[in-house]
């Protein structure tokens, strides 16, 4: 696909948030630079008790990225060979990636298609005796129901342990992302609900004794300084980072309600075209969706197909995205797992159909519209004049 030479809404735009907390972000900084603490220091102890208690949890160990959380957390969960972990083969490679550098075996199971999340009807059919544990994946903003995950585990008497790098302050059932299993794993990317200048990631966990094998972990296994007693590595969150993304967790929860925001007004916007086979992914969790992503699917009665619309949206200057092309099970670089096309239906014809949106905090609601009526439809619910 050509790109847009004139961008006029961006699939994200970083700038419009962080503008009008510049001067608290120089200020982090700057105390992180008088103090020269740039490794383990302060900052980062503060933020991760922070982001924990955020979270609904009492522990947090940051690392240098979420895929090192999934990675190292699964250690620190005493998940490792022999054992099996369940997981969607509808995710980013990240939760995969993790599995396998755990050194535990990932056992994929289908998709639920209205919603993108994991189906836990058929990973109750992939149990075995080996399974250990099972990674419900909070894509998009979106939490697995708790209460059917709660049931799902004690049911096989396997560890939940929760990919929740796109559901920052998610809710679902009375429960926060992060809050529900041993222990969860967040990314900091910069375009996340929490997106720090650089790479990041932490694991929040209620549990002690998983913390501390954590941050073991993330400092080359070392219980003190040149003591090893681990197989660790060198995975830090960089307190400059922990500093930054401080001072912008209090401004979260007012960025998750403008999303929230805007995802309500696409829905309103899209409704009239569920006819043409333009359809939103279900929200099953009401005002405690996050809406990291926002995502439609173009099915097979549409008038369009999804390059189509893409290539359209991108020559009126609208960035768009796909999360994701290609299914976990059916990438190159894992043929060796033994999956192959067919295996996972949902999964695959997901990622046929699906397009990202552009949302993020400070997306106006005329660029919303402006959107819509890119894709070549109006809503007859508003006049011209409301748009």
């Amino acid at each position: 696909m050509s790109n847009s030479t004139n961008v006029r809404i961006p699939f994200v735009d970083l700038t419009i948030q962080h503008a009008p907390i510049q001067q608290e972000l120089q200020q982090a900084i700057q105390s992180v630079l008088a103090k020269g603490d740039f490794v383990l220091g302060q900052a980062l102890k503060d933020f991760e008790i922070a982001f924990a208690m955020a979270c609904g949890t009492e522990q947090g160990v940051g690392v240098a990225s979420g895929t090192d959380a999934i990675a190292l957390g699964l250690q620190a969960c005493n998940i490792g060979a022999g054992d099996e972990v369940i997981l969607p083969a509808n995710t980013f490679v990240a939760t995969l990636i993790g599995v396998l550098r755990a050194g535990a075996k990932p056992v994929f199971v289908d998709c639920d298609p209205k919603t993108a999340l994991i189906d836990l009807e058929a990973a109750n059919k992939a149990v075995t005796p080996k399974t250990r544990a099972i990674i419900p994946v909070h894509l998009y903003g979106q939490m697995v129901s708790p209460l059917d995950l709660l049931k799902f585990a004690e049911t096989h008497n396997v560890l939940i342990f929760e990919d929740a790098a796109q559901a920052h302050l998610a809710e679902r059932d009375g429960y926060k992302a992060g809050g529900i299993g041993i222990a969860a794993a967040f990314s900091f990317y910069p375009s996340k609900n929490l997106g720090a200048f650089g790479d990041g990631g932490i694991l929040v966990t209620k549990d002690a004794d998983v913390a501390e094998k954590m941050r073991r972990l993330r400092n080359y296994g070392a219980s003190y300084k040149y003591c090893h007693t681990d197989y660790g590595t060198n995975s830090r969150l960089d307190t400059l980072q922990a500093a930054v993304l401080h001072k912008k967790l209090p401004h979260l929860p007012m960025w998750n309600a403008q999303r929230l925001n805007i995802a309500t007004l696409y829905d309103l916007e899209l409704s009239p075209l569920a006819s043409s086979g333009i359809i939103p992914i279900e929200n099953q969790s009401g005002t405690g969706h996050v809406y990291h992503l926002y995502i439609i699917k173009i099915e097979d009665n549409c008038s369009i197909k999804r390059v189509q619309l893409q290539e359209k949206l991108n020559s009126n200057g609208i960035q768009t995205g796909i999360h994701y092309p290609i299914p976990c099970h059916l990438q190159p670089a894992f043929t060796n797992l033994g999956y192959q096309e067919g295996d996972f239906p949902h999964s695959e014809k997901l990622a046929q159909q699906i397009l990202s949106l552009p949302m993020y905090p400070g997306l106006s609601s005329s660029q919303v519209k402006e959107v819509v009526a890119a894709i070549g439809f109006h809503s007859p619910l508003l006049t011209p004049n409301q748009r």
